[in-house]
């Protein structure tokens, strides 16, 4: 629990996978719908079409979610950076901030 309040613990992740299953399930009825759902009867143009929304809906929802998933693991090395950084002394940092190989030598 002291993870969770103390955002030591990603909740993000867990979330993005049930909107993902969400969105999957979303992406069939709606192919289903299409192939289904016409009054004039199943058509080839129909059957077509609801494969194509079954497809793209499925592929779709797994980049967009894929693309959330990588963007919340990131905070990972950030954190890591953040703590080595924390433990290590700055050496080279001029008053203005600047340091590395471009930094003017008086």
């Amino acid at each position: 629990m002291k993870e969770l309040f103390f955002f030591d613990k990603m909740v993000t992740p867990k979330i993005i996978t049930f909107v993902f299953w969400l969105l999957l399930v979303v992406a069939v009825f709606m192919g289903l719908g299409a192939i289904f759902g016409n009054p004039g009867g199943t058509t080839f143009m129909n059957f077509i079409s609801g494969i194509f929304l079954i497809v793209a809906g499925s592929i779709f929802a797994r980049i967009w979610c894929e693309l959330l998933i990588v963007l919340f693991r990131m905070t990972r090395p950030c954190r890591r950076f953040a703590i080595n950084s924390d433990s290590q002394p700055h050496l080279g940092n001029t008053p203005g901030g600047r340091s590395g190989p471009w930094q003017q030598v008086a």
